[in-house]
């Protein structure tokens, strides 16, 4: 049981790597990306499980409502995930929120080995269930 989960936490940890400066992706995204299907929770985990000091960029993913999962805990993690966002330009809003449609990275797969990306910065096509 636990190699599997050190198995996890390695591919979490890879996706979070490629997350670019300035950009942000939701828990659900990373777990989706390394494979792991609707287990967001595990992100969050395996994040949690991380050294101070990680080389990992933790503080580019968020919660699918735009906003910090860690704001809310005991510890300073929300303030520092703040200030490390916000000296990568990463704005909130007055609510506490940060504008995924302005700041959110996405990956859309191609197939099991290519991935294409795409940003904020290059809007998305509008499906039917949207318009």
């Amino acid at each position: 049981m636990v190699a599997a989960a050190g198995g996890s936490h390695e591919r979490i940890y890879a996706i979070v790597r490629k997350i670019p400066r300035g950009r942000v992706t939701t828990y659900g995204t990373v777990a989706r990306l390394a494979g792991l299907g609707r287990h967001a929770r595990l992100v969050g985990y395996a994040l949690s499980a991380l050294p101070d000091g990680t080389s990992v960029p933790w503080h580019r993913v968020i919660n699918a409502q735009g906003r910090l999962s860690l704001d809310r805990a005991a510890s300073s993690a929300g303030i520092t995930q703040m200030m490390r966002l916000a000296r990568e330009g990463v704005r909130a809003d007055a609510a506490g929120r940060i504008a995924l449609t302005k700041y959110g990275w996405r990956v859309d797969a191609t197939g099991p080995d290519r991935r294409t990306v795409r940003t904020a910065d290059r809007p998305r096509e509008r499906t039917k269930r949207q318009r």
